[in-house]
């Protein structure tokens, strides 16, 4: 595992009761749990169990039917998603969202808020001001392309990346917004097998050396079962059990919700891959 096991440190996300319905449908139903701080905590379930609607809800996204979310504390149910940005949760995409057709070096630059530069009159006022400040977000951004071993590509366009290139960028920019809470929206989607370990790597070290707090959304068991300790299973968008990684993949309602399954099946754990989409 990668984290240590321990006393339960503070919630830095509690999310009670929340419930999301598109018309008729109802994506997510009531659904409650915490999130723990300095951890990595993993969210698996079935293609429509709303693991990607409750993200979108907790970033901002899209404004919750009904229940509350707290972070670190502070009631922020239905806080646009630039509010929630500036107060430290960031989640990246299943598809990422690279501007194409600026470098690795300035998508990653153009991540930190209140760059003077970005208005006029500093610009005309105040170039000292300016030029310090995008000095030390460039060394901040050289920095984070040393951290993920992206130097070498710096000066490439962004579109000309590799899928699992273009994740370790989307992780780099999540990384440039200083975050409290991380949400990774399927880190493994499209990336080779080598590419995956480096970038489970990265994961552990800004858990283990940064103390992010990080959510991960990953439908590879065996990726996810290396990064986290704690496990929240959800289906037809609530909690339906939670646990390690061993104690839910041998619990027969986690079996019956991804293979509709049942208890004699349930001795043996459900495969390492069980799909891409949410």
């Amino acid at each position: 595992m990668a984290q240590q096991s321990g006393s339960r440190n503070p919630p830095v996300l509690q999310v009670d009761g929340l419930t999301r319905r598109f018309g008729g449908l109802t994506a997510v139903d009531r659904c409650s749990f915490h999130i723990d701080a300095g951890r990595i905590t993993g969210i698996i379930g079935p293609n429509g169990a709303g693991k990607s609607t409750i993200f979108n809800i907790v970033a901002g996204a899209l404004p919750p039917t009904g229940g509350r979310i707290l972070f670190e504390g502070e009631d922020v149910t239905g806080f646009p998603a630039h509010v929630l940005f500036h107060r430290g949760i960031v989640r990246t995409f299943q598809i990422p969202h690279e501007f194409g057709r600026l470098t690795v070096l300035e998508n990653l630059m153009t991540v930190p808020a209140a760059q003077p530069g970005e208005r006029l009159w500093p610009v005309w006022l105040a170039p000292g001001a300016v030029a310090r400040r995008e000095r030390e977000v460039r060394e901040r951004a050289e920095e984070t392309l040393e951290f993920l071993t992206l130097w070498e590509l710096r000066d490439a366009l962004a579109m000309n990346l590799s899928g699992g290139q273009k994740k370790l960028l989307e992780l780099g920019r999540a990384m440039m917004a200083e975050p409290r809470l991380v949400l990774l929206d399927e880190p493994g989607a499209g990336v080779n097998p080598t590419l995956l370990v480096k970038l489970g790597d990265m994961i552990r070290r800004l858990n283990r050396e940064r103390g992010y707090t990080i959510v991960i959304i990953e439908h590879d068991m065996d990726f996810i079962a290396s990064l986290c300790e704690r496990i929240i299973v959800l289906a037809e968008g609530a909690v339906l059990t939670e646990g390690t990684m061993t104690t839910v993949r041998r619990d027969a309602r986690v079996i019956d919700a991804y293979l509709g399954g049942g208890e004699e099946e349930a001795v043996e754990p459900f495969p390492a891959s069980v799909g891409r989409s949410t």
